[in-house]
């Protein structure tokens, strides 16, 4: 083995013992301290719930419905959305009073159908204290578009009528009227109104009595208007 050695350096130069290269190569053993093998363990696991936290943070809900937006009109209100209907929307479902004298808010009152003139005062801020009730008949019921009178201390309430539309005394032709005018009937109203002109467009009136032929206008109201129209 020296003599190839020898002979190997007067060839080369460098003097090589080939008894080394013989013996096995060593491994090269690593060792981690348990301590730095924990914190990286845990370092790793905080990462990962981190990581889980956020994605289930970010993750979509359940879709909401918007409501749907429509133009503003007279009866929505200012956000675009329709606003809900009055049960007392329209003029066929409520009574128009004009309430005038001894009570807190004179003006016009809407009140539902069946009303008494109690309620009509309430509805105009209640009588004042100087009111002759006395002479006001509480329990009547009132009608479409008629004028309340309450009376002040030592008046008397004058004769309720109905309102008579067009000059006084006249009664209301059927045939002729006008929308307006028969709007203006107590208990009519635009859409009764109308109904009206239908009818009388397919056929004139011959008698009052096929007011009751109408939709909406029942003996009741037909025996409240008889003395006001005519044909």
């Amino acid at each position: 083995m020296r003599a190839a050695a020898v002979e190997y350096r007067d060839s080369y130069g460098v003097a090589t013992d080939l008894s080394v290269a013989d013996e096995p190569p060593q491994r090269v053993r690593w060792s981690v301290p348990w301590r730095l093998a924990a914190s990286a363990a845990t370092a790793v696991a905080l990462v990962v719930g981190a990581t889980l936290i956020r994605a289930s943070a970010l993750a979509p809900g359940d879709p909401v419905e918007l409501p749907t937006p429509v133009p503003a009109t007279a009866g929505s209100s200012a956000t675009g959305f329709a606003a809900p209907a009055s049960p007392l929307s329209t003029d066929a479902a409520q009574l128009v009073i004009h309430v005038v004298g001894a009570v807190a808010r004179p003006g016009v009152v809407r009140l539902r159908p069946g009303a008494r003139v109690q309620d009509a005062i309430e509805a105009a801020g209640g009588a004042a204290d100087d009111a002759n009730l006395a002479a006001v008949n509480l329990a009547r019921p009132v009608t479409d578009g008629e004028q309340l009178v309450v009376p002040g201390p030592g008046q008397a309430a004058p004769p309720s009528a109905p309102p008579s539309p067009g000059s006084a005394g006249a009664r209301l032709d059927l045939n002729a009227a006008a929308l307006a005018d028969l709007d203006a009937l107590p208990g009519i109203g635009p859409v009764l109104a109308q109904r009206i002109l239908d009818r009388r467009q397919q056929h004139r009136f011959t008698s009052v009595d096929e007011l009751g032929e109408v939709s909406g206008i029942g003996p009741t109201l037909l025996e409240r208007l008889r003395p006001m129209v005519r044909v």
